[in-house]
């Protein structure tokens, strides 16, 4: 067997120390620095390691485990041991061999290149129970493994590296991880933009049969045909619901917007154009879809057509992706709300007459149940104002705006209230809506409020009346006892509490049709609901008193 160099074991690690950082300064490749630099914090450890087991003459060891599962060194022997040594041996070694009076090792490291270099040898006494526990070394991995109880036990002894945890295997696994990650967030988004690509396609199909079915059934509306050649003709079909919603749905695609006219609470109304007519756009906004869809469902209603009442022509939902309109479409009527009218026009007797009879009607038409086969409900408007009124051509009103208007069931006796949040104009709320003592579920306590709020509409119409070269200029009810935008409290005094109401001019009282309408007014707005006039009841008298006047209505 090949004898140990003589040379001290305190010698050979400061020989490798001088060789590694030689080898280290020499190697100009940075790459190289650092791996060497590596390899050199290795060695070291590994160097300073060995230069402080103490090598002693003779020594055994017999590794022992305790209860709680901790490897200890046992009692040392009290011979002398022999052991194999290599890469550690002492400077009076023999054939590879060493003793002591502690104990024989066996460590196993893992060098630069990712070989294995195993190293054997005497372990003194001192200091071997924490030698031999095997701490672990941050980013290095070794392990060794003590004996005793028989010469050259360490021939024996086969530690086994730990399992890899160095830094670059952890660099690795993190990259490994990274690369799992970034490749399952791609294929994630690559599903969702699949699934988007795919139900955007199939929308943009549907849409796109939708509109070939528009364009195809266009031709349905022969070119000359107008509103009112369409609308006689779904008068004359029998069904008395308004035209076809195939028809609603082409003319709502051909429509021309053209300016906006007005805007409120529930939306925007727009002149438009179809086929060179003018029609009136309301659309809606979207959060008051409750509203669109009531107003449509009402003016839908079976004989609701009237000539006192907006004519309905087409309602339609357009999207154009990211946002939907919902359009309603009705007749146009340049002289604006009864509200606009009155602003910038007085009147004469005749003139007041025909807005007074013609808006009654209208509202006596909507409070009316007609009994037939194919029978009209009795309808309560609930947000009757002049603003809410509407001046054709000819002098007359139509009532619009029905959408907070409710439906009578005759048949299960039940009131058909819509169900949106919207509420009417506190200014021309009667008594019984500001106090909350309003029957819910009469439906004849809607129709007299509809009559209270009407008797303020006369109110406006008779001030703006010319009577003896004096007429008043326009204002609101309450103008003089409640701010601009009153809130219900301001109404609740004056009308629940004081009980106060509008205020006739003096000159009234020498104009008998300007008499007899504020003594109708009067009968309106009386605070207790039953004894209000009807709309039927106003109507007759207001067609009484042009007969008087030598009027035509």
């Amino acid at each position: 067997m090949a004898v140990m160099s003589k040379q001290p074991a305190w010698s050979w690690s400061l020989t490798l120390r001088a060789q590694l950082r030689v080898s280290f300064v020499m190697n100009t490749s940075w790459a190289s620095r650092e791996r060497n630099f590596r390899c050199l914090n290795r060695m070291i450890y590994r160097a300073n390691f060995l230069d402080n087991m103490p090598l002693r003459s003779s020594g055994k060891l017999s590794m022992e485990t305790r209860k709680d599962g901790e490897s200890t060194a046992p009692a040392p022997p009290q011979k002398k041991l022999s052991c194999q040594c290599h890469h550690h041996c002492p400077e009076d070694s023999v054939n590879s061999t060493c003793s002591t009076d502690g104990y024989c090792f066996t460590i196993i490291e893992e060098d630069e290149s990712g070989g294995h270099l195993v190293t054997k040898g005497c372990l003194g006494l001192e200091g071997s129970d924490f030698q031999c526990r095997d701490t672990p070394i941050p980013h290095q991995r070794r392990s060794i493994e003590c004996c005793t109880g028989q010469d050259y036990c360490n021939k024996h002894l086969h530690p086994t590296l730990p399992p890899l945890k160095n830094r670059d295997f952890a660099e690795a696994n993190i990259h490994h991880k990274a690369l799992l990650i970034s490749v399952t967030v791609c294929s994630i988004l690559l599903v969702l933009i699949i699934i988007f690509c795919y139900f955007r396609y199939k929308r943009q199909e549907t849409r796109h049969h939708y509109s070939i079915g528009l364009e195809q059934d266009e031709t349905y509306i022969p070119p000359g045909e107008s509103l009112k050649d369409l609308i006689e003709q779904s008068q004359s079909s029998g069904s008395g619901s308004g035209l076809p919603l195939l028809v609603q749905r082409t003319i709502a695609k051909q429509i021309q917007m053209v300016k906006q006219i007005g805007k409120g609470r529930y939306g925007e109304v727009w002149m438009g154009k179809w086929r060179g007519e003018k029609v009136a756009v309301k659309v809606f906004f979207t959060t008051e879809e409750a509203s669109w869809f009531r107003e449509t469902e009402i003016y839908q209603t079976v004989l609701m057509r009237h000539e006192n009442i907006l004519g309905f022509i087409a309602a339609d939902i357009k999207g154009t992706g990211s946002w939907t309109q919902l359009y309603l479409i009705t007749d146009y009527h340049e002289n604006g709300s009864l509200y606009d009218y009155l602003k910038s026009t007085t009147l004469d007797t005749k003139a007041m007459l025909k807005l007074a009879y013609s808006s009654v009607s209208g509202l006596c038409h909507l409070h009316t149940e007609i009994f037939s086969t194919q029978g009209k409900p009795a309808i309560a408007h609930r947000d009757l104002k002049s603003k809410n009124i509407l001046v054709k051509k000819n002098g007359t009103c139509c009532i619009a705006d029905l959408g907070l208007a409710v439906k009578f069931i005759s048949d299960t006796n039940e009131v058909d209230i819509p169900p949106n949040t919207r509420v009417g104009t506190k200014r021309y709320m009667p008594p019984e809506v500001l106090d909350e003592s309003l029957n819910r579920n009469h439906f004849q306590s809607y129709i007299m409020a509809d009559m209270y709020s009407f008797g303020l509409i006369l109110w406006e119409i008779a001030r703006r009346c010319v009577s003896g070269g004096i007429v008043e200029e326009y204002q609101l009810p309450y103008h003089d006892l409640v701010p601009s935008d009153p809130s219900y409290e301001d109404m609740r005094e004056i009308v629940c509490i004081k009980r106060l109401r509008p205020s006739f001019p003096n000159r009234w009282s020498s104009d008998e049709c300007l008499r007899q309408m504020g003594k109708l007014m009067m009968e309106c707005w009386a605070h207790n609901p039953a004894s209000r006039l009807t709309a039927l009841r106003v109507k007759k008298t207001l067609a009484k008193m042009s007969e008087s006047q030598d009027i035509k209505l």
